[in-house]
């Protein structure tokens, strides 16, 4: 039995909670991002998502200690991470359990779980296309597959990757050679990584906020090839390559004061129509760690299951999926559904 609970998922026969967002005593975390990695007692991930959760974890601690300085709050234990590599299943509680590259972000992972009665894919955030420093996905067949669909109307169909690669080494570069500084705001796990391998192989001297920097620096220790870049220094900046910076809040650094910039949002949300207007920038790049419509119809298809639960995204994809032949539900909180 599995169910949602919290805007969590639980697996009741393993009691084991997934991606939940309030601490546990048992996780699986399926990546880094903050919407689905929070600290709980024991985590379960893949070996390099536990790198990158250190580091995510690290930043938060500092702020809590520092909170329970001045309030007398007992801190909190450290998180104990249970790693394993991908395709190397273990058994648990008469189960087995497997996690293979989501290839959403670095170390993203899927979870299978097999058992008597059958067998259950959990996919977190994913993507199918290639990505320049991501371990590539992969797809499972199962009989029940619980997916995110947070692009699933139709509208959503991204150009290819490289097609999009081009155009931002094309927008760097123009904008170098008309005076301005090119920023790009990428979040600083997944899309600021890419956006520093496009930008450096093409040619790019890139900068990069000081949160990139460090979370890059995990990528390097995992064995992900970068290019050159640097890291951001008001005293030496030189405003003679391009920017990456976090996109909260839009905050250019001192540095670009009364310099021209031309700014350029990395998202998929981005072929929506006014998208300048919604995220304040010039020009804006489909680069998504997400599936698009195409992607999410080609999963199912190769996953062939005979159900498939929704979450993170649109709840109308179920009828599209239904008027297809999909057996499709969107979950929906205190959902209880027998599997295991």
């Amino acid at each position: 039995m599995f169910s949602l609970e919290e805007r969590s998922l639980y697996v009741r026969s393993l009691d084991l909670w997934i991606d939940s967002m309030r601490p546990r005593e048992r996780c699986y975390v399926s990546h880094g991002h903050s919407d689905h990695a929070r600290e709980h007692d024991t985590i379960i991930t893949s070996v390099n998502n536990a790198r990158v959760c250190r580091l995510r974890f690290a930043s938060r601690q500092a702020r809590q200690r520092q909170a329970t300085l001045l309030e007398s709050i007992p801190p909190r234990v450290p998180t104990v991470f249970e790693e394993h590599e991908y395709n190397e299943p273990w058994a648990f509680e008469n189960h087995r359990l497997t996690l293979f590259s989501a290839g959403h972000v670095l170390g993203s992972a899927q979870l299978m779980i097999e058992g008597e009665l059958g067998s259950f894919v959990y996919t977190g955030d994913f993507k199918l296309e290639h990505s320049y420093t991501a371990e590539p996905p992969e797809v499972k067949r199962c009989d029940v597959l619980l997916m995110e669909c947070t692009y699933g109307r139709p509208r959503y169909v991204f150009p290819p990757r490289a097609e999009i690669a081009g155009e931002m080494v094309e927008f760097a570069r123009r904008t170098l050679e008309e005076g301005a500084v090119p920023v790009f705001f990428a979040y600083s796990l997944g899309k600021a990584q890419e956006a520093i391998a496009i930008l450096g192989n093409g040619g790019l001297h890139v900068t990069v906020h000081g949160a990139i920097h460090n979370m890059t620096a995990v990528y390097k220790e995992a064995g992900v090839p970068m290019p050159a870049y640097s890291r951001y220094d008001a005293a030496t900046f030189a405003a003679d390559g391009a920017l990456v910076w976090p996109p909260s809040g839009k905050v250019l650094p001192k540095a670009l004061k009364d310099k021209p910039v031309r700014t350029a949002i990395l998202t998929g949300w981005s072929v929506d129509p006014g998208m300048q207007f919604r995220y304040r920038a010039d020009r804006g790049f489909p680069l998504s760690d997400h599936a698009d419509y195409p992607s999410l119809l080609r999963y199912i298809e190769l996953a062939q299951p005979k159900k498939v639960l929704l979450n993170h995204g649109w709840p109308d994809f179920v009828y599209r999926l239904r008027s297809l032949g999909v057996d499709a539900e969107y979950l929906a909180e205190n959902t209880q559904l027998a599997l295991f």
